[in-house]
């Protein structure tokens, strides 16, 4: 009677790492479709990806249990058919995060392509212009706080509150200062790889107090919040400065 001959072990576990890496990719653009598409049902997916049913409520199935993504129990507006309505899905605040995170991948993907076509001033150039845009959106509500700059450093705190940055101003015992606190960054993962994007920031923040500030911490080197410290001894400089902000980097605030 002949013998099984024994079979070699995958080396390093490569296949089964490629397995690992096809199911996640295909699960990651079920979750895109949904947030696409959504609310839509198993059978349209599988229609979309060419998958089969099978394989496509699989997916389903761990995307739901991870959170990312929920039935739509809004009432539809189709006639009303015999059988079980087919379950239809929409992306819940767990996948929000996480294709957020996504797509901050292929933000830092274009702006390394745009570095290495146009040159480190194009990255400078857009960061300028974004940072613009939200300088001018909450320029009005800063100006109506007076000259006052610890007024001014308020309403700069809330204005970039109402825009997700989980920002507030804290006064310093014992200084004329104030330290303007952001918990959150829209763009972290992004800042983390082009710093221009804080800089140019940080620039914004002058021009709108009409002081130099310091950024003393961001959350991309390792602080819990970015922080920005503001002399309020004076009242508002009329003209923005002009000497660039070099930003003091560090774990803690």
């Amino acid at each position: 009677m002949s013998s099984l001959l024994p079979v070699a072990a995958p080396v390093d576990g490569a296949p089964s790492r490629a397995v690992d890496d096809l199911e996640t990719r295909t699960r990651q653009r079920v979750l895109e479709l949904i947030a696409t598409d959504g609310p839509i049902s198993a059978a349209e997916l599988a229609a979309s990806l060419d998958l089969t049913a099978a394989g496509v409520r699989r997916h389903l199935t761990a995307l739901e249990q991870r959170g990312q993504i929920a039935p739509h129990t809004a009432a539809g507006t189709a006639p009303a058919r015999r059988g079980r309505p087919a379950r239809r899905f929409v992306v819940a605040s767990r996948g929000q995060h996480d294709l957020e995170h996504r797509y901050a991948e292929i933000a830092a993907e274009a702006l390394a392509f745009l570095a290495s076509a146009a040159g480190a001033q194009a990255v400078e150039q857009f960061a300028a212009e974004r940072v613009g845009d939200l300088e001018r959106q909450i320029a009005p509500a800063v100006d109506a706080a007076g000259t006052d700059v610890a007024a001014r450093a308020e309403a700069l705190a809330r204005a970039l509150d109402d825009h997700g940055y989980a920002a507030s101003a804290r006064p310093v015992p014992g200084t004329e200062a104030v330290q303007l606190c952001q918990g959150h960054c829209p763009v972290q993962d992004v800042a983390a790889q082009f710093p221009q994007l804080c800089e140019a920031e940080t620039r914004a923040f002058g021009h709108l107090l009409g002081v130099h500030v310091q950024r003393l911490a961001t959350l991309t080197s390792g602080g819990h919040v970015c922080t920005t410290s503001i002399p309020t001894g004076t009242r508002r400089v009329p003209a923005a400065p002009t000497t660039p902000v070099i930003a003091t980097e560090g774990p803690t605030a």
